[in-house]
C-alpha cells in the first residue's frame, strides 16, 4: 500500500521524492522533487524571509521576500486562518529584483495571523512563515464590568427559557428556498457559497448573491438597532476536549440585552457554567458557545439571537464514520520507531491524533499519513524514549479510539553507558491486514455507487418525457460514500453568473430515509414521493451581455434558446454523474505587446467540444488567434498581441465555464540592433562634439532620461537632449577631457524601466609627468633616477619619455633623445662633482606633454642642501602653530630627504628642535605643539639630504601662541526640547567654525520677546557655556518669541530665531503608568487601613476616576489627586470593602485604565467539633464543622494534622481542603491517634480544633482536684506613656518616622495632633498603632511640617500626652 502525506504537508505530486534541504536562511523549509537537480538549474529558496510583524490597527502592513531559483518559481501567499482576498489584500512581485510583497492596507485585529508564503518549480518547493500581529486600539472594559453583565444576561435568559418557547418560523411556501439556506449564508465565508448551494439545490447564482445582498440589508439594518460591532465569525468544529464549539466578536449597545441560542428554530437553555450541555463563555468582545457531550442528535442548524435578531448562523454536521479497524497497543524498544494504524469505514482526508491529551501535528516527531484511498490513517512516533510512555488515541468526530505506547529499555550490553544508536526498525502497526480490510471497504463503497448510479439511470430512463423547468443540483454527498473533493472546484465564482434563469414552483419533497447496512455501506430507501415541477418560460438574457450557460444555444430556425433539461425525478442525497467538469481552469495572463499569449483550460473529457468568448461574444480562428484541443487540453493561441486584445476570455463547455483575464502590457523596448550599435563606446579628441541616439517604442507616455556616470544630464550650454515618442538623442559639444565616462539612457513607463548603456571616451595629450624625482645613484660615473608617470595619460597609453639635460653654469640644454615608456633612467655621460638638471616630457599618440623639470642633481661629491626659504607663520593657536616653507634651491646634488624645524623663545638664544630627532619631516609645512599659551616664539627650519643636514633657513617672524579670535556665526538646529505652564527648555548645536570668517562660540544668551512687546530681553547676563537652557517664570498659555546669540572674545555672532512662536504650556501626552510593577492583588487585614498609590505621567492634566466593581466608590473611601500621582485611601478597612478598584486617568490625548483587586479579611475563625469515623479498616474519615468564616471567605480552606502515640510528633497530612471532611489512611491497630484542623485565608491560620483520642481505650481513675477559689484581680489603669517621643530634625523631602509606646487597661485610644489640630483623618501621613506602639509616617517632608507634634492617650481611667519638635533641616 503506497502512503502519501497528509494535508498538513502539501505532498508532492506522483512520482516525485520529497528530499529535505537546508537554507542559508533560518527558517526556510525546502523541499527537492529531484534526486539530483540538472545542470544550471536550482530549487527555489529565500535570500531574504518575511519577518514577523507587530503593527497598530489601522496601520499599513507588509512581508517583503526576494525568492531565487531556476526556472523563476510561482508564489502564493496563504494565511492560517482564512483566506487572502483581494480585496483586502495586495500582492506585488518586482521581476528585475525577484521581490514579492504581500501588503495589507488598514489592517484589523482580525487580520493577525500566521502567513505563509510558497515558491515552487519542478524542481522543489520553498516554504516560510511570518507572524502578524495588531495591537488594537480602544477602551477596554474591565472584568468586573464584564462578569456583572454575564450575570445579568444569564438571569434574564434562564428565566426566559422556564417557558421555554420555539422561535417562530414563517411557513415555507412551494417553490421559495428554505429560510435555513439564508441564514447559513448571512454567517457563511464567500468560498463556501457554492458548497451551500449545492446542498440546497440552488444553482440561480447570479440570483443568489442579488436576493443575498438584499437579506443583509435587511438583517444589518435589524442588528444595528441593538449591536454596535459583529466580526470574526468561526463556525462551528470539534475540538480536542470532545466538545464542539463556535465564536465571534460582538459588542452590544445595550449591556443588558437578551442573548438566545436556537437549534433547528427552537429555542435551546445555556448558561456560563461550562460543565452544562450548551454553555456561553464571554471574554471582553469574544462570544464562545459550547455544545458538551456530544452525540449524532447534536448535529443541526445553531443560531444566536439579539432581543429577537439573528446574528450568526452555523451549521453543524458530524460525519457518519466509524472504525472498522482500531488502533492497538505497541510496545517499543528505545530509539525504535512505532506505529499506530487504523482502518475508517467511509475515506476522509484527515483525523485529528492525540498524544496523551496533547493535538499532535506533522513534524520532526510524528509522522502522520493516509492511504491514497484514504481509508487506512497511520501515525508514527519516531526514536521512541521512556517519555513518549503514554495513552494515543485517534478521533473522527465524536468517535474515538485509543491504545498504549510501552517504550521498554533497551537492554543490549553493548549500549550499556553509552547512548544507543537510533534503529531502523518499527514497532506496532495494526495485526489485522488493514490493507486487505480497505481493499474490502473500498469495493463496498465503489459497488454501492455503481448501484445508486444504476438505479439513477433506470428511473431517468422510465420517465423520458419529463422534462424538469430547472436544473436542480441534487446533494451529491453521501456521508458513507462522500468524495474527498467536490468536482467543481475548478469553477471560479468571483463574478457568479446564473447557470439556470427559471425558478421552479416545487410541491412538498419528503426526505428519503436511509438505513445502515453491514459494513459501513448505506442504503438509501426511495423517496415516498416524487416532486412535480411546473416548468417556465426562461428569462431573456442578461443586459450585460453574459450567457446563462445551463441553457442551450439558440436553434437556427426559431432563434429562440431552448432550456436544458434533465429527465426522471429529482432525487436527493444520491450521488449522481457530474458530467463534464474543469480539472483546470484558465488563468489570469500578462503579455508583451507584439509576443505571444496562451490561454490553457483542461476538462474531464476529452469528448466534449466548447466555445471560446472575448467581452461576452463568441471568437473563432483567425491568423492571430488561434483555437486548438489537444484530447481535453483547449488551448487559445494570440499571437503579435495588440491593445485591443486586452479584455475577459471564456471557455464554456457542456454549461461548465471559466474565465480569465489577459492583459497586454507594452514597456519601453529597443531594437536590439539599435541597442547593439548604441553600446560602442564612442571616441573623439578633446574639443569635438558627440552624439548619442537611440530609438524605442513603448506606451506613452515614456519619460526619457540621460545619465553621466551616473548623474542625470540636463539642458545647457554644451548639453542638448531631444526627445521624440519614438527616439531621443544626446548632443555633446566642445568635450573636455572630464566627459570621459558612461552615459545611460533611461526609459519607464507604467509598463516597466529599461536602461540602455554606452560609453564616451575624449582622448587628449597627457599631463606632464610627476616628481619629485627618487635619485637611486650619483656617484662619480653615473647618475640614476626615477620620476612618476603622468597622472592622465590622456586617453592613450605613453609610448616614450623625452629628456633633456643642462650641466650647472651652461645655458644650453643637451637632448638625450626619446627613450623606452619606462620612468627611469641612467645617465652614465657626467663628469665627477659637476650638478646637473634634466627636463623630461611624455609622449604617447595624442601628442607631448608639459615639461617637468628636475632639481639638480650631483654627480659623486658629498654636498650639503642649501638652507630653505624662511618659514611662514601659517597660523596660530594657543596649542600649535603651523608653518610651511619652501625648499632649498640647493639640493646638494641628492634628493631631499626630510626637514628639521627649530624653535626659540623671545629673549633667549637657545634653539630647540620642534620635530623627534630621528623622524625629520617629509612635507614642507609642520604644525608646533610644544607651545606654551600667551609666549612668543621664532622658527627656522633646515633641508636633509643623502649628505645630511645643510644650513637653517633664517628666523620667522615672532608669533604669540594663542587662538585668533573672530566673532562665531550663527547657532543650528535650534530647537525646544521641553516645555511646561511655566518653564520652556532650548536646545542647539554650536556654530561651525570657518577659518578667517567665523570662530568657535564661547558662550550664548538667550533671549525672548512676549507677542505683544516689540523688545528682547535677556535671560541669562552672564554667557553660558552648554547648548541648552531652561527660561523659567513664564505666563501659562502665553505666546513668546525666543533666540539664541553666540559670543566669544571677538564679539557677538548674528542671532538665531525660532521659527515660530512658542506656547507656555506642556507636549501633550497620552496617559501613561510609570510604576513598572504595580500590584493587582493585595490583601488587609480587617480594621487597618488600605492604600492604593499610581503614579501616572499625562498632558494635559488628566480627569482621574476611581471605581469599585464598575461602580463610584464609597464615601468613605477619600481620595487624593497630585501632579502625576493618584491615591486612594480606606482609614479602616471592612469586609465590604472587597473588590475590585479600578483607576480610570483621561485627557484629550487618550485614556489609561488599571484594576487591583483588595481583599478585607481577618484571622480566620477555628472549624467546629472534630469527629472521628472508622468505615474501611486503615482509614480514618474525619469530619468538622465548618468555620464561621467560610461563608464570608471564598478563599477559606482546611489544613489537618495528625499525631500518633509512637512517634508523638505532629504532621501536617492535608493542605487545601475545601470541603469538611477528610479520609488518613495508614492507621495502624494498636495505636492512639489524634488530628487539630485548622481553617486558613490569606491572614493565615486559625487556632487548631482538636479531635478525641482515636485507639487503644483505657480505663482511667477517676481523679478529682481540689481548687482554691480563685482571688480577683485588677488590671485597669490609666494610659501612661513607657517610650516618649523624641525630638526630630530632617531634610527636605526625605521621609520622616516618629513613634512612641504607651500602655493602658482599658486599651487607650490614641490621636495625634500637629500645631493642636488632630491628624488622624489626614491622609498625608500614616498613623499606626499595634500592641501600643505609635507610629506616624511622613512620606515627604516639606516646609509645612514644622511644627509642635503631641500624641494624646486616654481611656475610661485617665488621660496622659506627650510631644515633641520636627525641624526642618533646607
Amino acid at each position: 500500500m503506497k502512503f502519501q502525506k497528509s494535508k498538513d504537508e502539501e505532498p508532492t505530486a506522483a512520482g516525485q521524492v520529497a528530499i529535505r534541504k537546508k537554507s542559508k536562511v533560518p527558517g526556510v523549509m525546502i523541499t527537492q522533487f529531484v534526486e539530483e537537480l540538472p545542470a544550471g538549474k536550482s530549487h527555489p529558496d529565500f535570500t531574504r524571509k518575511p519577518i514577523a510583524l507587530t503593527i497598530q490597527e489601522g496601520k499599513l502592513a507588509f512581508f517583503k521576500a526576494i525568492i531565487t531559483g531556476d526556472p523563476i518559481p510561482t508564489v502564493k501567499w496563504t494565511r492560517n486562518n482564512g483566506e487572502i482576498s483581494l480585496t483586502n489584500y495586495r500582492v506585488t512581485c518586482d521581476p528585475s529584483s525577484r521581490e514579492h510583497q504581500l501588503q495589507i492596507p488598514n489592517v484589523a485585529v482580525e487580520q493577525a495571523d500566521t502567513y505563509k508564503c510558497i515558491a515552487e518549480n519542478e524542481y522543489g518547493r520553498a516554504v516560510v512563515t511570518a507572524t502578524l500581529n495588531v495591537i488594537e486600539i480602544g477602551f477596554k472594559k474591565s472584568k468586573a464590568l464584564q462578569e456583572a453583565r454575564f450575570q445579568k444576561v444569564q438571569s434574564d435568559f434562564l428565566c426566559l427559557c422556564c417557558h421555554r418557547t420555539d422561535r417562530p418560523r414563517a411557513e415555507r411556501k412551494d417553490g421559495d428556498v428554505d429560510e435555513r439556506f439564508w441564514e447559513l449564508l448571512l454567517s457563511a465565508d464567500k468560498k463556501d457559497y457554492e458548497h451551500i448551494c449545492a446542498e440546497y439545490g440552488v444553482t440561480d447564482f447570479r440570483w443568489m448573491l442579488k436576493k443575498l445582498n438584499e437579506k443583509k440589508r435587511e438583517i444589518e439594518e435589524q442588528q444595528a438597532q441593538y449591536v454596535e460591532y459583529l466580526g470574526n465569525l468561526r463556525h462551528i468544529e470539534i475540538k480536542n476536549n470532545g466538545c464542539a464549539q463556535f465564536e465571534f466578536e460582538m459588542d452590544l449597545k445595550d449591556p443588558n440585552a437578551k442573548i438566545y441560542l436556537y437549534k433547528d428554530g427552537e429555542m435551546v437553555p445555556f448558561s456560563i457554567d461550562c460543565d452544562e450541555k450548551h454553555s456561553l463563555r464571554q471574554i471582553g468582545r469574544k462570544f464562545m458557545f459550547t455544545v458538551n457531550g456530544l452525540s449524532p442528535d447534536d448535529a443541526g442548524l445553531y443560531q444566536v439571537d439579539v432581543e429577537g435578531v439573528n446574528v450568526f448562523s452555523t451549521d453543524f454536521k458530524i460525519p457518519m464514520v466509524d472504525f472498522l479497524v482500531k488502533i492497538e497497543e505497541v510496545k517499543a524498544v528505545e530509539r525504535e520507531d512505532a506505529v499506530f494504524e487504523c482502518v475508517l469505514s467511509a475515506p476522509l482526508p484527515k483525523i485529528s491524533w492525540m498524544g496523551k491529551s496533547v493535538p499532535l501535528e506533522q513534524g520532526e516527531k510524528y509522522d502522520i499519513t493516509v492511504s491514497e484511498d484514504m481509508l487506512i490513517h497511520r501515525l508514527v512516533v519516531k526514536d521512541c524514549m521512556k517519555v513518549d510512555n503514554g495513552i494515543y488515541a485517534a478521533v473522527v468526530g465524536i468517535k474515538s479510539c485509543n491504545a498504549w505506547l510501552i517504550v521498554e529499555a533497551d537492554n543490549d550490553p553493548k549500549n550499556h553507558g553509552k547512548k544507543a544508536a537510533r534503529k531502523t526498525t518499527q514497532a506496532g502497526g495494526s495485526g489485522a491486514n488493514v490493507v486487505k480490510i480497505a481493499a474490502e471497504q473500498q469495493a463496498k463503497l465503489q459497488k454501492a455507487k455503481e448501484e445508486k448510479m444504476e438505479a439513477l439511470k433506470q428511473q431517468q430512463a422510465e420517465k423520458p418525457e419529463e422534462a424538469p423547468a430547472t436544473k436542480v443540483e441534487p446533494q451529491a454527498e453521501l456521508e458513507p460514500l462522500a468524495e474527498p473533493k467536490r468536482l467543481a472546484e475548478s469553477e471560479t465564482l468571483a463574478e457568479p453568473k446564473p447557470l439556470t434563469q427559471p425558478k421552479p414552483k416545487l410541491k412538498a419533497k419528503p426526505k428519503p430515509k436511509c438505513k445502515p447496512v453491514a459494513e459501513g455501506v448505506v442504503e438509501e430507501a426511495e423517496p415516498e414521493t416524487e416532486p412535480e415541477v411546473e416548468e417556465i418560460a426562461p428569462e431573456p438574457e442578461n443586459n450585460d451581455g453574459s450567457e446563462q450557460t445551463g441553457l442551450e444555444p439558440p436553434s437556427e430556425e426559431g432563434g429562440e434558446r431552448k432550456k436544458r433539461v434533465r429527465t426522471g425525478p429529482l432525487v436527493p442525497d444520491s450521488i449522481i454523474d457530474p458530467g463534464v467538469h474543469f480539472t483546470g481552469g484558465l488563468q489570469d495572463v500578462r503579455a508583451i505587446m507584439g509576443q505571444s499569449a496562451e490561454m490553457v483550460c483542461k476538462l474531464s473529457s476529452a469528448d466534449c467540444d466548447g466555445v471560446w468568448y472575448k467581452d461576452g461574444k463568441e471568437i473563432t480562428s483567425t491568423d492571430d488567434l488561434k483555437i486548438t484541443k489537444d484530447g481535453a487540453i483547449h488551448k487559445l493561441m494570440i499571437c503579435n498581441c495588440k491593445e485591443e486584445d486586452n479584455g475577459k476570455y471564456r471557455f464554456e463547455a457542456d454549461g461548465r465555464k471559466s474565465e480569465a483575464i489577459l492583459i497586454v502590457e507594452d514597456p519601453p523596448r529597443m531594437d536590439p540592433d539599435d541597442l547593439a550599435k548604441f553600446s560602442e563606446p564612442v571616441i573623439i579628441k578633446v574639443g569635438q562634439n558627440a552624439s548619442f541616439k537611440l530609438s524605442f517604442v513603448g506606451q506613452e507616455p515614456i519619460k526619457v532620461q540621460w545619465y553621466s556616470e551616473g548623474e542625470e544630464l540636463l539642458n545647457d550650454t554644451n548639453i542638448k537632449i531631444e526627445k521624440s515618442s519614438s527616439d531621443s538623442s544626446l548632443r555633446l559639444t566642445k568635450c573636455q577631457r572630464k566627459n570621459t565616462g558612461e552615459i545611460k539612457l533611461k526609459l519607464k513607463n507604467e509598463f516597466g524601466t529599461i536602461e540602455a548603456f554606452s560609453k564616451l571616451i575624449v582622448l587628449d595629450k597627457p599631463t606632464n609627468p610627476l616628481g619629485p624625482v627618487e635619485v637611486i645613484e650619483a656617484s662619480s660615473s653615473c647618475v640614476e633616477f626615477k620620476w612618476r608617470p603622468p597622472k592622465d595619460d590622456g586617453g592613450s597609453p605613453v609610448s616614450h619619455y623625452n629628456l633633456e639635460r643642462q650641466q650647472l653654469g651652461r645655458n644650453t640644454w643637451k637632448k638625450i633623445g626619446n627613450i623606452p615608456a619606462e620612468a627611469h633612467y641612467k645617465d652614465t655621460d657626467v663628469d665627477h662633482g659637476r650638478k646637473y638638471c634634466y627636463r623630461i616630457r611624455a609622449i604617447s599618440a595624442e601628442g607631448t606633454s608639459d615639461v617637468y623639470e628636475t632639481d639638480d642633481i650631483q654627480a659623486g661629491t658629498k654636498a650639503y642642501p642649501g638652507p630653505p626659504s624662511t618659514p611662514r607663520v601659517v597660523s596660530a593657536f594657543k596649542d600649535c602653530i603651523n608653518l610651511t616653507w619652501t625648499p632649498p634651491a640647493n639640493t646638494g646634488g641628492t634628493n631631499i630627504v626630510g626637514y628639521n624645524v627649530e624653535k626659540r623663545k623671545k629673549g633667549s638664544s637657545l634653539w630647540s628642535q620642534a620635530n623627534p630627532p630621528e623622524e625629520p619631516i617629509k612635507a614642507k609645512q609642520y604644525g608646533v605643539k610644544d607651545v606654551v599659551e600667551g609666549i612668543e616664539y621664532e622658527f627656522r627650519v633646515s633641508a636633509i639630504n643623502h649628505s645630511g643636514a645643510g644650513e637653517p633657513s633664517s628666523p620667522s617672524e615672532f608669533v604669540i601662541a594663542r587662538d585668533p579670535k573672530k566673532p562665531p556665526g550663527k547657532v543650528s538646529d535650534l530647537k525646544v526640547s521641553d516645555s511646561t505652564y511655566s518653564s520652556l527648555s532650548l536646545s542647539w548645536t554650536k556654530p561651525k567654525e570657518e577659518e578667517g570668517v567665523q570662530d568657535e562660540a564661547k558662550g550664548y544668551f538667550v533671549e525672548l520677546r512676549p507677542a505683544e512687546n516689540i523688545e528682547w530681553t535677556r535671560c541669562n547676563s552672564n554667557p553660558i557655556i552648554t547648548t541648552s537652557y531652561t527660561i523659567l517664570g513664564l505666563k501659562s498659555m502665553a505666546m513668546y518669541w525666543v533666540r539664541v546669540v553666540a559670543t566669544n572674545e571677538g564679539g557677538e555672532g548674528e542671532p538665531k530665531n525660532l521659527d515660530n512662536y512658542i506656547i507656555a504650556m506642556p507636549p501633550p501626552v497620552r496617559p501613561n503608568f510609570t510604576d513598572r510593577k504595580m500590584k493587582s492583588f493585595m490583601v488587609v487585614r480587617s480594621g487597618n487601613s488600605a492604600r492604593v498609590t499610581i503614579n501616572f505621567e499625562a498632558s494635559p492634566v488628566p480627569t482621574i476616576i476611581w471605581l469599585k466593581d464598575g461602580m463610584p466608590v464609597p464615601k468613605r473611601v477619600t481620595m487624593s489627586n497630585t501632579d502625576g500621582t493618584s491615591q486612594l485611601l480606606i482609614p479602616s478597612a471592612e469586609r465590604s470593602d472587597t473588590g475590585i478598584y479600578t483607576i480610570i486617568v483621561k485627557n484629550m490625548v487618550g485614556q489609561e485604565t488599571f484594576s487591583t483587586e483588595i481583599r478585607v479579611t481577618d484571622d480566620p475563625k477555628p472549624p467546629g467539633a472534630v469527629e472521628l469515623e472508622q468505615n474501611v479498616p486503615g482509614t480514618l474519615t474525619v469530619s468538622w464543622m465548618p468555620s464561621p468564616d467560610e461563608k464570608r471567605d471564598d478563599r477559606l480552606h482546611y489544613m489537618v494534622a495528625k499525631c500518633d502515640s509512637v512517634k508523638q510528633t505532629w504532621h501536617t497530612v492535608a493542605h487545601c481542603v475545601f470541603n469538611n471532611n477528610f479520609t488518613a489512611v495508614n492507621i495502624m491497630p494498636g495505636r492512639e491517634y489524634n488530628f487539630r484542623v485548622y481553617a486558613k485565608n490569606d491572614m493565615g491560620l486559625s487556632e487548631p480544633s482538636e479531635s478525641p483520642t482515636w485507639g487503644v481505650v483505657r480505663k482511667k481513675e477517676k481523679f478529682t482536684v481540689n481548687m482554691p477559689e480563685p482571688k480577683t484581680c485588677n488590671f485597669d489603669s490609666a494610659p501612661t506613656f513607657t517610650v516618649p517621643l523624641k525630638t526630630h530634625t530632617s531634610p527636605e523631602k526625605y521621609e520622616c518616622y516618629m513613634s512612641c509606646a504607651v500602655k493602658g487597661n482599658p486599651i487607650p485610644h490614641v490621636t495625634w495632633y500637629r500645631n493642636n489640630i488632630s491628624l488622624n483623618t489626614n491622609i498625608n501621613y500614616y498613623i499606626t498603632n499595634t500592641c501600643g506602639v505609635c507610629s506616624l509616617l511622613i512620606l515627604s517632608v516639606g516646609p509645612k511640617d514644622n511644627g509642635e507634634y503631641k500624641v494624646v492617650a486616654e481611656n475610661s481611667l485617665g488621660r496622659t500626652e506627650c510631644s515633641t519638635q520636627l525641624a526642618i533641616r533646607e
